[in-house]
């Protein structure tokens, strides 16, 4: 047993929160010996949804479970948080423009860097899931100007989850025989999941599923409507699958990646592959297992997928510039 990790969790009684909070006290996330803090943030409307969920985590009697803590002031709600889940946000509503969710969303997330800034541990790592998750992340990121711009990420995991169905599916293999597929941009209908770097059992998958009309035409498309569709189905946003990607993206940021794979985090840019500096960016990444990470900046993009990265390059600056004066 080990110091315990104090996690903090917004949203926490919405259905995101719900379907993940029991896997990370279960210790799915930081393993089954990692003792755990749960720092647990909602809205002052919600703080009776989120006694009654408290009251069920109890009830399970999570024995790396040593503290919990309830709140509604995100100062309180990540004090001393090493790593801290930004889960909660205003949901798309009927008729909402993106440009709206961006405006409506983005003063939650300053006063959340804000509050990261002067309460969070000196080793914090933040990741985002609220959408727009890329550009929530850049208002937290510029809010917290004490914490290293690197600490900052936003989940593109659910999109690298879903490529791998797909491209499984397809070629009639499991899930766990692809490997190697990078989610460029922004976690919207612009991202591009890169099938030409992916593969199959270690073999490229344009050369193992050759009908490329439908990886250009079928895959991409699907991949990047995927969550409306899956609201047009349930009457819902995804909530268990974003929560299993939440979980999966904060424990591969503490785990070593193969050096013949890769993961996709949305980071902030460096510059590798020609993208604006000042942008949350989704590339492929290999973790270091002490919550570093390094872009992967040497695949040999084609023209296909260069136009591809500029177009999702161009919305993520849009909608920088609707929040600019949150910056």
């Amino acid at each position: 047993m080990t110091d315990p990790v104090r996690v903090a969790v917004t949203g926490a009684a919405g259905s995101i929160g719900y379907s993940l909070l029991f896997r990370i006290a279960s210790g799915e996330m930081l393993g089954p010996d990692q003792p755990l803090e749960l720092n647990l943030l909602e809205i002052p409307p919600q703080m009776d949804a989120l006694e009654g969920v408290a009251m069920e985590l109890d009830d399970c009697a999570f024995p790396l479970v040593q503290e919990m803590n309830l709140s509604d002031d995100p100062a309180e709600g990540f004090e001393g948080a090493n790593i801290c889940m930004l889960v909660g946000g205003k949901p798309r509503g009927a008729g909402m423009e993106r440009k709206d969710l961006v405006e409506a969303n983005g003063p939650i997330f300053k006063a959340q860097g804000e509050a990261i800034n002067d309460n969070a541990a000196d080793d914090v790592r933040v990741m985002t899931v609220a959408n727009p998750c890329n550009t929530n992340a850049l208002i937290t990121m510029n809010n917290a100007p004490d914490v290293p711009n690197e600490r900052f990420t936003a989940m593109t995991r659910l999109d690298l989850n879903r490529s791998k169905y797909q491209l499984a599916n397809k070629a009639g293999v499991n899930p766990g025989d692809v490997s190697n597929i990078a989610i460029f941009g922004n976690h919207s209908s612009t991202m591009y999941p890169d099938f030409f770097d992916a593969r199959i059992d270690g073999e490229p998958v344009p050369e193992v599923i050759t009908d490329h009309d439908w990886l250009k035409n079928d895959f991409i498309p699907t991949i990047q409507g995927r969550g409306s569709a899956i609201i047009d189905a349930r009457g819902a946003s995804s909530a268990a699958s974003a929560a299993n990607a939440a979980l999966e993206h904060v424990r591969e940021w503490y785990t070593e990646t193969p050096e013949d794979d890769w993961v996709s985090m949305a980071v902030p840019s460096d510059g590798s592959y020609g993208i604006d500096e000042d942008l949350i960016f989704s590339f492929p990444v290999r973790c270091d297992g002490n919550g570093n990470y390094e872009i992967v900046d040497d695949l040999d993009l084609n023209d296909f997928s260069k136009e591809k990265l500029k177009a999702t390059e161009q919305e993520l600056q849009e909608e920088r510039s609707v929040v600019s004066d949150l910056m």
